[in-house]
């Protein structure tokens, strides 16, 4: 027993803190407006934390938009005190924009912030290497970041992300910053940032060496490899001013494929928010009992016994479902295949039962069937311990199915 508590606290303390549709307008149904009034009566009890040097300050979740498409949900959110929201471009092709707008037209505006990302992974990128092809130019940017401004009928937006990127020298990359630096002159965006999804330490160091961007939107989960690394940059960064936003913090929305293998998402959620140098989070949110869940966590950020010794077994028993993006299989892969974005529509399917989802990251890919097919034998060996062809194999079957038969 002491044994057990002893590497539960060694790895909470070196992993957790490092090196420190048609609208539906504003009106709730009777059930959505008793859980509203729910969630609203904690408001003040919510922890905040400022972030970075931007001048904002806000409640350590917020709401991430991507999977959501009830208006209704994000009334409920507004009204239970949560301040911020995160869609981007090409969310739901564009209606999750489209969706936003209307409902939060009918607030003030210095009532809650939003971010948004341009463009998405692939569209101007070589998703093999991270680095920007020639086709990205500042003109085609703006167009995207007036399209999105229309869409959310909104002159300007808090935070505008410059989306996915994976090494220094993309961060770094000239008409990137002045392409995010002109739009924040111009008065659409207020703060400037980036996403990253992979390779997170050295994008960090270099978002933070840039002296440009404001705010990282980084993912950092208990289930990376490489999370002390991430840690590490999340603590310089926050300590150079940067505002740190926190995704994928669930890790894959659950431990394993079975049905006995659940994620206790307040334990996923918690173990970032303990890290003070994360000023907010953005978990998905698609219906309200997950925001109920979250409101919790952000009146009490302490974790449970039970919640710790989770964490622990989770962290180092199980597979779980999330990929680290480290992109080595690709480079063992005589075939080319996108191994880590099949590996996130396997996450989509299994994880969290987005299984329409995960059927359009295949079709984006130009997946119909198995790629791995015809292959005598797997040359990858994933750092994750992940069973690559077998993975491949099960999520290349929802290719076939009609969309009316997933959800």
């Amino acid at each position: 027993m002491k044994n057990n508590a002893f590497n539960r606290r060694s790895f909470l303390k070196t992993s957790m803190l490092g090196t420190a549709g048609a609208f539906l307008g504003n009106r709730l149904t009777a059930s959505e407006t008793k859980k509203s009034l729910h969630l609203a009566g904690n408001k003040n009890k919510i922890v905040k934390r400022k972030l970075g040097n931007t001048g904002i300050k806000l409640p350590v979740v917020s709401f991430g938009v991507m999977r959501a498409d009830n208006p209704n949900l994000v009334n409920a959110a507004m009204d239970a005190g949560i301040e911020h929201f995160d869609t981007a471009h090409k969310y739901q092709k564009g209606n999750n924009e489209t969706m936003l707008g209307e409902v939060l037209k009918n607030y003030p505006r210095d009532s809650f912030t939003i971010a948004t990302k341009i463009p998405e992974p692939g569209e101007e990128k070589d998703e093999k290497t991270g680095e920007l092809v020639p086709g990205f130019s500042k003109k085609y940017f703006m167009e995207k970041l007036d399209i999105s401004l229309k869409r959310l009928q909104m002159d300007y937006v808090d935070i505008l992300y410059f989306h996915s990127l994976s090494r220094r020298e993309t961060v770094l990359y000239e008409p990137i910053l002045d392409a995010l630096q002109t739009a924040k002159k111009e008065g659409k965006a207020r703060h400037i940032g980036l996403t990253t999804h992979s390779n997170e330490h050295e994008v960090i160091k270099a978002a933070t060496d840039s002296g440009v961007y404001e705010v990282v939107l980084t993912a950092i989960n208990f289930k990376q490899n490489h999370r002390d690394k991430i840690l590490h940059r999340i603590e310089e960064a926050s300590k150079a001013g940067l505002g740190i936003i926190a995704m994928k913090t669930m890790a894959g929305g659950r431990i394993g494929k079975g049905e006995n293998q659940k994620m206790k998402y307040q334990a996923a959620l918690k173990w970032a928010l303990n890290n003070p140098h994360i000023h907010t989070s953005i978990p998905g949110i698609t219906a309200f009992e997950e925001l109920d869940e979250n409101m919790a966590v952000m009146n009490d950020l302490s974790l449970s016994n039970e919640e710790k010794d989770f964490l622990l077994y989770a962290a180092n028993s199980t597979e779980g479902l999330y990929c680290d993006g480290c992109k080595e299989c690709m480079k063992a892969c005589p075939k080319d295949i996108p191994i880590p974005d099949m590996m996130r529509a396997y996450m989509y399917a299994h994880g969290y039962r987005e299984t329409l989802k995960a059927k359009q990251e295949l079709e984006e890919l130009g997946i119909t069937d198995n790629p791995c097919g015809n292959c005598n034998q797997c040359t990858v060996n994933c750092p994750k311990g992940f069973n690559v062809p077998e993975k491949i194999a099960d999520i290349s079957r929802i290719a076939e199915v009609p969309d009316e038969f997933l959800v």
